[in-house]
């Protein structure tokens, strides 16, 4: 799984494909589909001082961020050790639900 960053004429995003993670399996067990707006939620609740400064362009199929290349960086090296940990996504879904956070996946 590759997580990239492009510039497209001035304009920063950072994307992913949704699907084929090693998180997936967790994912799916705690009850929510592994797709981009479940990654954007999940984005939104463990990382709020990086995700008030994105915008989110995600579908079904891809998580996308659009900012700053300072603050996709950070969210760039938040995520690379989530989506390749099941143990990590558990977590913050727990941590998520436990809190009255809702996912709309």
């Amino acid at each position: 799984m590759t997580i990239n960053l492009h510039d497209f004429d001035g304009e920063y995003s950072l994307t992913f494909n949704a699907g084929g993670l090693a998180a997936d399996a967790a994912v799916a067990a705690a009850g929510h589909e592994p797709n981009g707006y479940f990654w954007e939620d999940l984005v939104q609740f463990a990382w709020p001082d990086i995700a008030e400064n994105l915008e989110f362009d995600s579908e079904a199929g891809m998580f996308c961020a659009v900012g700053s290349p300072s603050d996709l960086a950070r969210l760039k090296t938040a995520l690379g050790s989530v989506i390749a940990s099941p143990e990590a996504v558990r977590d913050i879904v727990a941590r998520a639900e436990a809190s009255g956070f809702e996912f709309d996946d």
